[in-house]
């Protein structure tokens, strides 16, 4: 197989959008946010294009990230035989505050049986100045990932899961494991594989997110590790797209660097990219972030693997973010202002939400 790491935006959508011109037998793409702007429309059109050719083409689009997108934006390619299904609306209903939570988050691209992508980034113009992080696949391991989309197809409906357990098994393809995630509190799998994994580190951690708001045993499990003299590093942009995340996470900032974790800010822009490395030998790269919603209301994918090519690149790839990144300052932390320790109180009981 051959493998490539993506974090630019731009170069990614150029990638993605020279392979789906490709296409000679089917596109699935399945992804939180489409957008009606220059990005989405020039992949709708080139979608709408392969469909015209007979190519099958099929979208799941999750129904709040879509914004103003609807399937009349979609309709010469519906015409066409094109399949376009927007996850589950918001139903009025007694669960409705937590269940318009419940989104799929997930996003990946399968091509032919031969080309697949997955990683953090949305069909949007939005982002096209983010560091993202996309691993694209040449190989075998496509018709592995065709399946998944298939069974999220097919599971999903605009007002419910159909059987949603036996739709999201965990996945092996040689080495690699995907793990997909589904909203349920006592379930968590990717919690409980990040706690698994994070406590097993002898020498080194490595996350990247976007949105840095970990529960209890996550916290807990990088602190322990950072006691232990494991190498904590956790990278986060200064100023996320969610200025309330950037509120309440400062409110563990004090007892994650007491414990030896080492906080670290990319300053460029938005730093999009969901990363984690145990060891410098085991990456996994999702849709997560690492955050209560993410965990517990949102549908999730996230690829774990050794293969050291994709660990060399990663290598590289974080090389680049941290060469950008300026650490924690506790002093300044201590010292911030009133107002933001005031707001870190007020948001503390809606942080399952964020």
């Amino acid at each position: 197989m051959e493998f490539l790491v993506i974090d630019d935006a731009l170069k990614l959508y150029n990638l993605m959008l020279n392979d789906i011109e490709n296409a000679s037998s089917y596109i699935y793409l399945e992804t939180y946010k489409f957008s009606n702007d220059h990005m989405g429309i020039k992949f709708r059109d080139v979608l709408t294009r392969k469909a015209a050719e007979g190519i099958m083409v099929k979208l799941l689009i999750d129904s709040w990230g879509r914004g103003p997108v609807s399937e009349t934006f979609f309709s010469e390619l519906i015409e066409l035989g094109g399949e376009v299904k927007f996850f589950e609306k918001i139903k009025i209903s007694s669960d409705l505050f937590t269940r318009g939570h419940r989104r799929d988050h997930r996003k990946i691209l399968v091509i032919d049986d031969g080309i697949s992508y997955i990683g953090s980034a949305n069909i949007t113009g939005y982002n096209i100045n983010w560091r993202e992080l996309v691993l694209r696949f040449k190989g075998e391991i496509a018709p592995t990932f065709r399946k998944v989309f298939e069974q999220n197809f097919e599971a999903f409906n605009p007002y419910y899961i159909k059987d949603k357990l036996s739709y999201s098994r965990n996945m092996k393809f040689g080495d690699y494991e995907i793990v997909r995630d589904v909203p349920s509190i006592p379930l968590q799998r990717l919690k409980k594989k990040y706690t698994q994994l994070i406590r097993s580190a002898r020498t080194s951690i490595l996350i990247e997110t976007p949105y840095f708001l970990p529960g209890f045993l996550l916290r807990k499990a990088l602190m322990d590790a950072g006691k232990r003299g494991v190498e904590v590093q956790v990278i986060m942009p200064k100023h996320s797209d969610v200025r309330m995340v950037d509120i309440l996470r400062n409110k563990y900032f004090g007892m994650m660097h007491k414990s030896n974790v080492q906080l670290l800010f990319y300053t460029p822009h938005n730093l999009h990219a969901k990363l984690i490395l145990i060891d410098g030998k085991i990456f996994s790269v999702s849709s997560a972030n690492f955050d209560y919603r993410s965990f517990r209301y949102q549908y999730e994918i996230a690829l774990i693997g050794q293969e050291p090519e994709i660990l060399r690149q990663l290598k590289l790839h974080v090389q680049e973010t941290l060469r950008h990144s300026e650490m924690f300052d506790h002093h300044r932390w201590m010292n911030r202002p009133k107002i933001e320790k005031i707001f870190e109180y007020i948001l503390l009981p809606f942080r399952h939400l964020f």
